[in-house]
């Protein structure tokens, strides 16, 4: 049995959505960086907070940390025992994406913190507001980066790279029967 997951990708990659199933499918407690890392009025945690939070989280014997903060990653993946790099086609990243933001801005669905997506920020040409922009400008990094990454970086993990959904499909379910 696996206790200990990261999981990374683009944003829209559906990081979220497979760290959630992973957490319900194997009883482990869901950490999700984006929430520790954005404060209240999308205000950044200083990085010495952040890694403090992180290393709690990661001393633990159980859980799935979703996120790709490069100032924690050692800290999780010291520990870790499967590394899940997402690496969905590019217009599947985006569809999803478009789709996840324009739905989260009209609800006014709440991300961490109070936070919410705004609908303008869809139309800024400033990667650090439209997360379109950023997803396009950085999976090409995240594809090319993080498996390379996370074997030097986690030697002792097992680290997968899943290019299609049914690929995700066999993954959670390989776990949940070892589970």
């Amino acid at each position: 049995m696996i206790d200990r997951i990261a999981v990374h990708g683009a944003s829209g990659s559906g990081k979220s959505t497979l760290a959630r199933i992973l957490a319900e499918r194997l009883g482990l407690p869901r950490t999700e960086l984006d929430g520790l890392f954005h404060q209240p009025g999308w205000t950044e945690l200083a990085t010495e907070s952040f890694r403090a939070e992180v290393a709690r989280v990661a001393g633990g014997d159980r859980w799935v940390i979703e996120g790709n903060y490069r100032q924690v990653r050692d800290l999780v993946w010291d520990r870790v025992e499967l590394v899940v790099v997402l690496d969905l086609p590019r217009w599947t990243v985006m569809r999803q994406l478009v789709a996840r933001t324009i739905r989260r801005g009209v609800l006014g669905t709440e991300l961490w913190n109070g936070n919410v997506e705004s609908l303008r920020n869809l139309l800024s040409t400033d990667a650090d507001r439209n997360v379109v922009l950023w997803s396009w400008r950085t999976l090409d990094r995240y594809r090319a980066e993080v498996p390379d990454e996370a074997r030097a970086g986690a030697p002792h993990a097992r680290v997968v790279v899943l290019s299609s959904r049914s690929a995700v499909d066999r993954l959670v379910d390989e776990l949940a029967a070892g589970a």
